[in-house]
């Protein structure tokens, strides 16, 4: 069982999947949103089919730390999701990841167009790791 992170934007949710040891993570398809019934489902489908066991989302906190309008959609939105699946959602701070996504995606030499359908993915790796890396240091302090 496996741990799936979302980097949930307004046209697409990028999507990466963590192994089983949380050590890695690996990009998945990102998902051209069409309507909300239809990205859960799809959601609901990678979580069933993965057989994931925690659902990671980047919490777009602003830059002074403050929940603004794109941190209310995303709350609606897990609340959506909380509805269709039965495993545990996490919430991870995503300040600078899709930026941090671009900047590699641009020394690793990736035309425009490729990092355009790269950094979505690319940015829920981040965030799986940010959380993988959390859940290590929290085992490491509970022995």
């Amino acid at each position: 069982m496996s741990a799936l992170a979302l980097d949930v934007g307004s046209k697409r949710i990028g999507v990466a999947l963590g192994d089983p040891s949380e050590t890695f993570a690996f990009p998945l398809p990102t998902i051209e949103r069409t309507n909300l019934r239809a990205d859960i489902e799809r959601i609901r489908a990678l979580v069933e089919e993965h057989a994931v066991r925690d659902v990671v989302i980047g919490d777009p906190i602003a830059l002074d730390g403050s929940r603004k309008l794109a941190a209310e959609k995303i709350d609606a939105f897990v609340a959506q999701l909380q509805r269709a699946i039965s495993v545990p959602i996490h919430r991870v701070d995503e300040r600078m990841t899709s930026a941090q996504a671009n900047k590699a995606l641009i020394a690793a030499d990736l035309s425009r167009e490729r990092r355009k359908r790269s950094v979505d993915a690319f940015a829920a790796v981040l965030i799986l790791e940010s959380y993988q890396a959390r859940r290590r240091r929290e085992r490491e302090h509970s022995t």
